[in-house]
């Protein structure tokens, strides 16, 4: 099969793109912006240019493709430039998949109930379901909530908070409930249902094994990094707006990302529909597990042991 894969330098897209070539034996092609700036993983893969915001720049990259993932999303400018821009890039990649007559995609998407209301962030994302839908090629959707692995923005966010700060005083999101799941089994699913045709045109949710608050997730990663817990303070009044400033203040996450998914962090993302674990059979890892797994990878990429997290005693982590 020859596959496709969007964002391949993202955090995501990177990963899957290794596992590709490490678990199957796909004709693997990755679409970059800038082909000079790519190191592939592997020799045999296809290495193609363009950008799906430009018509006429990318669309040969889709040429004799069985299947592609989508695992483009942005999270910068204004609200209606991260709407618009979200927008204009599905639908140049669904006319440009429908003309080269792509049979599926797998899009990445975000966990979050339609009958409340999403954030930006969330309702971006289904936006892009439905431009992405609106051709001719089955879609998948995989809903996920916060991916835990090194790299990952809104993992990032927690852990710094979690190791800096002993006291918190947080808005009311701290006691909203999340599934996070660890970015091995998000790779996972997206390898597992390119093997399995009857997943084409369905939506699913994934999820790790441990529902948690927000709250929660800050004590585990405090006491997992530093040996205790933080004291946590919720304030009604402080809004997510407001605490996505003294995010900004505390970690290094780019400001515009970071006001993204705090803003997010309003909508309750519990997976609801577990259909695709029974189906393909991931063994979904919990969340303590996957923090320490994030924590020792972050040691491997920079080698930097206080702020990639490890405990400050130097105890080793377990894998």
């Amino acid at each position: 099969m020859n596959v496709l894969v969007t964002g391949a330098t993202g955090f995501v897209g990177s990963r899957l793109v290794a596992g590709l070539c490490a678990l199957t034996d796909h004709d693997v092609t990755v679409l970059v912006r800038d082909a000079e700036d790519y190191d592939p993983p592997d020799d045999g893969i296809t290495v193609a240019e363009g950008d799906v915001l430009e018509e006429g720049s990318f669309e040969d990259a889709l040429e004799g493709i069985d299947l592609a993932y989508y695992l483009i999303h942005t999270m910068g400018g204004g609200d209606e430039d991260l709407i618009a821009q979200d927008r204009q890039a599905a639908r140049n990649f669904e006319r440009a998949a429908t003309d080269a007559g792509l049979g599926r995609i797998v899009y990445l998407s975000g966990l979050g109930n339609e009958d409340e209301r999403l954030s930006e962030h969330l309702a971006s994302r289904r936006l892009v379901e439905s431009e992405l839908r609106a051709g001719s090629a089955d879609v998948t959707v995989l809903r996920a909530a916060i991916i835990i692995g090194a790299e990952s923005a809104s993992f990032r966010i927690v852990r710094q908070l979690a190791k800096r700060l002993p006291v918190m005083v947080t808005p009311r999101w701290v006691h909203v409930e999340c599934q996070p799941i660890a970015i091995d089994d998000v790779i996972a699913y997206l390898l597992a249902v390119l093997e399995r045709p009857e997943t084409a045109g369905e939506t699913y949710e994934i999820g790790g094994p441990d529902v948690l608050t927000y709250g929660e997730m800050l004590r585990t990663t405090a006491r997992i990094t530093r040996g205790w817990e933080p004291v946590i303070v919720p304030v009604p009044v402080l809004t997510p707006t407001l605490s996505a400033y003294w995010v900004d203040l505390v970690t290094d996450v780019d400001p515009q990302v970071a006001h993204r998914l705090i803003e997010g962090m309003v909508n309750p993302v519990v997976v609801e529909d577990d259909r695709l674990r029974e189906l393909v059979g991931v063994d979904p890892t919990p969340f303590e597990e996957a923090v320490r797994s994030a924590l020792a990878e972050e040691v491997t990429l920079d080698g930097d042991t206080l702020e990639s997290g490890l405990p400050d005693e130097g105890h080793p982590l377990e894998e």
